[in-house]
């Protein structure tokens, strides 16, 4: 499909901007349509990324190729491929459609229209403050991978960069999704000399680049195995919140790197019983085998007693993570409670000023605990429920400041109401 789009040189009073500014789209047309670009969501070697929306308020993502240096579109058609190849999948990203582009000065580009997600684990990992993340965000996290990986596996294929940047939160399907499948291969058919990200690279990965790089080739490819060693540094990191890229480049982890993940997990203050904690330290190592043929498999991984633990979020978690229901706190006395004609006047007056911010679903206001006193607004949609989030928090209600969490939609529908960790 053809498309166009215009294109902005930047700030006038900064001539000298970066040739990423200066080419920046300002607009492409997709399937006859004008979507609008809001931002460059990132920059790589072959391709650019940006969140765009379309005069129906839709929001999407377009990823834009580079020709590559033989004057070809090979990135554009590997990943289209494998994406097209495993669609249908809750935890991998949507692929809605492609296009071609005609810019401005008549260079042609190729395009992937995708499924707009948002926060990363990265940007998570950044947030975490050194603190490490809640064991109801590393499990929900774990699963999702694992069960994108079990079915990407089952393909045949290899992600080859997973990595905390390529693990993305979907505000209307809660769930962690896969994106950017640049490097991705078929087991046993590897057409990709370098893999994986410095960090997150699999011993026989980091050897196979060594053999690359002095112009040698080694046996055989890298099996699906280096998806799951990158997956338990993924987890590692979310636990401990540090970086590890330099502790697993170290000789001493390469000697013993079961003690040092004892020594993660021992470092650290546990609040509540440990035995769930073993069961994630356990799993990580799993996952961390140096011998790729020890490793555990994704469809293993799944099985581990780390996945029939109930936890619940930490008000952090649902700040966090968007959905498309908001709950407030601290709105509501218990007095207004107990008062059918107060009660009734305050659900209307919610309804009222919610609804100033999307179409409100459903709302809820418990009069008995969990949940006693806390708004719950059911939004149509995530894109909703992160506006009136971002416009309610710190507002005052009856004389009281309103702190405004997201809370799980498949909770919500099924009447559970967390008493969340502090």
């Amino acid at each position: 499909m053809a498309g166009r789009s215009s294109e902005s040189n930047g700030d006038e009073g900064n001539s000298r901007g970066s040739a990423e500014q200066a080419m920046k789209p300002v607009f492409f047309e997709i399937f006859g349509e004008m979507w609008k670009v809001q931002a460059r969501l990132g920059q790589g070697v072959s391709a650019s990324v940006y969140r765009v929306s379309s005069g129906r308020a839709s929001l999407a993502a377009v990823k834009e190729f580079q020709v590559d240096a033989q004057g070809g579109d090979y990135g554009y058609h590997k990943e289209r491929s494998v994406l097209e190849d495993i669609q249908g999948r809750k935890n991998i990203v949507t692929l809605y459609g492609v296009f071609t582009n005609h810019n401005s000065v008549g260079v042609a580009t190729r395009c992937l229209l995708l499924e707009l997600l948002d926060v990363s684990v990265s940007e998570l990992l950044v947030r975490a403050s050194n603190q490490g993340h809640s064991m109801w965000l590393i499990q929900h996290c774990a699963r999702d991978v694992l069960e994108a990986l079990a079915f990407l596996h089952r393909a045949g294929y290899v992600h080859a960069d997973l990595k905390p940047r390529n693990v993305l939160w979907s505000a209307d399907d809660e769930c962690f999704k896969l994106i950017d499948f640049g490097l991705s291969y078929k087991e046993e058919h590897q057409d990709v000399k370098y893999i994986q990200t410095d960090g997150y690279r699999a011993p026989e990965a980091e050897l196979q680049n060594s053999l690359a790089r002095a112009g040698m080739e080694g046996d055989r490819g890298c099996t699906t195995a280096i998806d799951l060693w990158s997956l338990g540094i993924i987890l590692l990191e979310m636990y401990s919140g540090i970086k590890l890229k330099e502790t697993v480049r170290s000789q001493e982890w390469k000697d013993k790197s079961s003690a040092i993940i004892d020594h993660i997990f021992a470092s650290k203050i546990v609040v509540g019983p440990a035995i769930p904690v073993y069961h994630l330290r356990d799993l990580i190592k799993s996952l961390l085998h140096n011998d790729p043929a020890q490793r555990s498999t994704a469809k293993a991984a799944l099985c581990s007693p780390f996945f029939s633990i109930p936890f619940a979020p930490h008000i952090e978690d649902l700040v966090m993570l968007p959905t498309p229901v908001l709950r407030l706190l601290n709105v509501i006395d218990d007095s207004h409670l107990h008062n059918e004609e107060e009660y009734e006047d305050i659900v209307e007056d919610m309804k009222t000023e919610c609804q100033k911010y999307g179409a409100v679903v459903s709302l809820l206001i418990p009069k008995e605990n969990p949940g006693k006193g806390q708004v719950f607004v059911e939004y149509a949609n995530a894109g909703d429920s992160k506006e009136a989030q971002r416009l309610l928090t710190g507002r005052t209600f009856d004389g009281k400041f309103v702190v405004a969490t997201f809370y799980p939609l498949s909770a919500y529908k099924r009447g559970y109401l967390y008493q969340t960790v502090q």
